[in-house]
């Protein structure tokens, strides 16, 4: 007897990141609810950053950044959308275009020529130096995560020693607001 062979098509979505912007009450439990439908979904949150926005509202705004096939993302989305402290939701990646800026403290320990290079790197970034001792140097570098990728990933061989990283804040361009 032969086995019966079925080929059936199969459709296979990657995963692609995302940029939600979620305007939400100021009020004490919100960010751990947020946090919560990530995690009791097994959804991993790549950025997140968090501001008061809206002081006369008591409104915060909530900055995520995440990966996921278009069927997750519009599932995280409505499921933000039906909590009650959540007022908007955006996602910049699908909207248009949008500025993302991300902060990096970079601190990088060397002697003689891998200070030089250290430095020479950080001008090339344009990255600032914010402090200086005998022996290293903390260094301010703004952009996009890409870009502070890159500048980490060549300050490695020259002595780094500590990252420290405030997320992505995000924001759409033109006239519109969220």
């Amino acid at each position: 007897m032969k086995d019966i062979v079925y080929d059936i098509p199969t459709v296979t979505q990657t995963a692609r990141r995302h940029t939600l912007a979620v305007l939400v009450d100021n009020e004490f439990g919100v960010l751990a609810r947020v946090i919560g439908l990530f995690s009791g979904r097994g959804y991993n949150i790549e950025s997140l950053t968090v501001a008061e926005v809206e002081h006369d509202k008591l409104r915060s705004r909530i900055t995520i950044v995440t990966s996921g096939t278009e069927q997750v993302i519009e599932q995280i989305k409505k499921l933000l959308e039906k909590m009650v402290p959540v007022y908007k939701v955006h996602d910049l990646t699908v909207e248009g275009p949008h500025v993302e800026r991300e902060l990096g403290l970079i601190k990088v320990a060397g002697e003689g020529t891998e200070r030089v290079e250290a430095l020479r790197v950080a001008d090339i970034f344009r990255a600032r130096v914010v402090d200086s001792t005998i022996a290293s140097f903390v260094f301010e570098i703004t952009g996009e995560s890409a870009k502070i990728d890159a500048f980490i990933e060549l300050m490695l061989p020259l002595g780094l020693v500590e990252i420290c990283r405030t997320g992505v804040a995000a924001m759409s361009r033109g006239e519109e607001g969220i």
